[in-house]
């Protein structure tokens, strides 16, 4: 059974940055496509960032020239580094493993229980 659990965030003053790490136990990591899933009160659950089991990155637009997905493989480590952070930006944040490397909930095997950015202005 694969776990993940999801580190970093807090708040952030807007235009700063952070770094969420999400660590994944239980199974091969290479054999995991992995993402990253925010969801805001009031909110439905959107796909931020997706990487495939040895690279190649897809970002949502809101995601794009701001926030980097990479992950470590020898260290079975996600990563997200969120730069340049807006309050729209605020949510809990969700790390996503997935055996179909395709990026969206339909193909989400796992899930992290989250982590809270609070980014005020």
């Amino acid at each position: 059974q694969v776990q993940l659990k999801e580190f970093g965030g807090g708040s952030v003053q807007a235009g700063g940055s952070t770094r969420l790490s999400c660590a994944h136990s239980g199974a091969p990591f290479s054999d995991y496509c992995m993402s990253w899933f925010r969801q805001a009160p009031g909110k439905m659950r959107e796909g931020v960032a997706f990487i495939g089991r040895f690279g190649g990155e897809t970002y949502a637009d809101s995601a794009k020239d701001r926030f980097t997905i990479s992950r470590d493989n020898a260290e079975n480590t996600l990563y997200l580094q969120m730069n340049n952070l807006k309050p729209e930006d605020s949510a809990t944040y969700y790390c996503a493993a997935g055996r179909v490397c395709l990026f969206g909930e339909d193909y989400v095997n796992y899930w992290g229980q989250g982590t809270q950015v609070t980014v005020s202005s």
